[in-house]
């Protein structure tokens, strides 16, 4: 076992976000931000990054979930930090408030626009460590995003993953896609429409879930957005129904 790896055991994700942030976190830059993009909500991934020496702190109020045979889930306190590095690159450290669950960090290159206009790309590879018992994991994603006029702008988000086998003790291929399309309604209020497959060859089982969401985001200020979404099962390998809320700033 390397060096600190019983102490990172003993902390809960909260703290290992918190502190990771207090490292990584650069002054402040002086001039002018771009317009806020949170990854959250929705099935996709943006491909925008954050301002550089400006960090974003997303969080899950609620998110319920409602399995097959009335078994329901409610998950508190999902936490994503962002860190902007320069221009294009920024950091991500994510978890949940529970003790025992897994961090996530992440490392997101915007390769064109990373505001986010126009057409826009990015590479963000990441890696899953478990804080409890379990294995890691590893993975890439590659959204990207193209602005369709009139408010309109498709995004299409790429995965492929070393996931963590359900008894925690070994890895195994998934993959997936991500299709959505985002509309204004308004200046401060947008939407998103997506239909998400992915394909998971877990050895205890392989499966194929299709899932569609809708969610929305109320910029209530610059920095601030509060959101809700809701995501339906299309088929028996899915999860029947979820529906989450949360909030994103930027400071």
């Amino acid at each position: 076992m390397y060096a600190g790896a019983s102490s990172l055991r003993a902390m809960t994700p909260l703290r290992l976000i918190a502190a990771a942030a207090a490292l990584l976190a650069a002054p402040a830059a002086a001039e002018p931000l771009r317009d806020f993009c949170p990854d959250r909500p929705g099935l996709g991934t943006p491909p925008c990054t954050i301002d550089p020496g400006h960090v974003a702190v997303e969080l899950g109020l609620a998110d319920w979930t409602i399995e097959h045979e009335d078994a329901d889930t409610v998950e508190l306190g999902q936490v994503l930090v962002r860190i902007g590095l320069d221009q294009r690159t920024e950091v991500q450290i994510g978890g949940t408030l529970s003790a025992n669950g897994d961090i996530t960090v992440a490392l997101r290159r915007n390769l064109g626009n990373p505001d986010g206009s126009g057409f826009s790309a990015a590479l963000m590879p990441y890696a899953s460590l478990p804080t409890g018992a379990g294995d890691w994991g590893a993975g890439l994603l590659a959204p990207l995003s193209f602005d369709l006029g009139s408010g309109l702008q498709l995004g299409l988000t790429g995965q492929v993953e070393a996931a963590p086998d359900e008894d925690r003790e070994g890895r195994h291929l998934a993959y997936g896609t991500v299709a959505g399309l985002s509309f204004q309604l308004g200046e401060t209020l947008g939407a998103t429409v997506e239909l998400a497959g992915t394909r998971d060859e877990d050895p205890g089982g392989h499966s194929t879930e299709w899932v569609a969401g809708v969610s929305a985001g109320w910029l209530a200020k610059p920095n601030l957005q509060l959101d809700l979404g809701a995501n339906l099962g299309l088929n028996e390998a899915a999860p029947d129904l979820e529906l989450y809320a949360g909030i994103a700033k930027r400071f």
